[in-house]
């Protein structure tokens, strides 16, 4: 489990599947309230007091975002609350200790992301997926200092999803950041087809 602050109201949390699994949490669990998912969250927020100092007493905003392979993000905003939230968010009270009144919005992303510190991690993949015919597509972004490559499942052959995520896992480590965050916050490197562009401009 790893926590960091976003700002002053918000935190992100990036689980693992085998944080989950430790806890005896499967990932749909994640979709329903049952007791094990309220004593993670229990210790994700006295994990955030302990590390950061986040108080999260009051109104609490929960996003949880699911990432292929990689595990989930918890993005925990103090504060607010949204009485027009969408069709995937549920608002609930723990009547147990009436400590957090929150707002939980789930959301699932197919989109496979790995991050590289360097650019030559970022080539050695790249030759890797393409010499095993594995995909030539991807988007490549820059994101806090790191290079992110993120691949679609619908341009991997079903058969080799497994293999794609083991060369990503020899080379990068999963990324905590969302889609939607790389989206905004990132910035574009190649917007298409990057394993295909990066072993054409980079040959050994």
């Amino acid at each position: 489990m790893k926590i960091e602050r976003l700002s002053q109201d918000k935190i992100r949390i990036f689980l693992t599947f085998d944080d989950l699994l430790e806890r005896g949490i499967q990932k749909d669990d994640m979709w329903r309230e049952i007791p094990k998912v309220h004593e993670l969250f229990s210790e994700m927020m006295d994990q955030a007091y302990s590390e950061l100092g986040f108080d999260a007493s009051g109104p609490l905003a929960v996003e949880v975002f699911a990432l292929p392979a990689q595990g989930m993000v918890v993005i925990v905003t103090r504060g607010k609350m949204n009485s027009h939230a969408g069709d995937r968010a549920t608002e609930y009270d723990d009547t147990e200790d009436e400590i957090y009144e929150m707002e939980v919005t789930l959301e699932q992303s197919d989109i496979v992301m790995y991050s590289f510190r360097e650019f030559e991690d970022v080539i050695s993949v790249c030759k890797q997926l393409q010499s095993s015919t594995l995909t030539e597509d991807g988007r490549l972004y820059s994101y806090n200092g790191k290079y992110i490559l993120a691949l679609e499942p619908a341009l991997i052959e079903a058969s080799r999803h497994n293999a794609v995520i083991a060369l990503l896992a020899e080379y990068g480590e999963a990324t905590s950041v969302t889609y939607a965050m790389l989206e905004e916050y990132g910035k574009v490197i190649m917007p298409e087809k990057a394993v295909r562009e990066i072993c054409n401009h980079f040959k050994f």
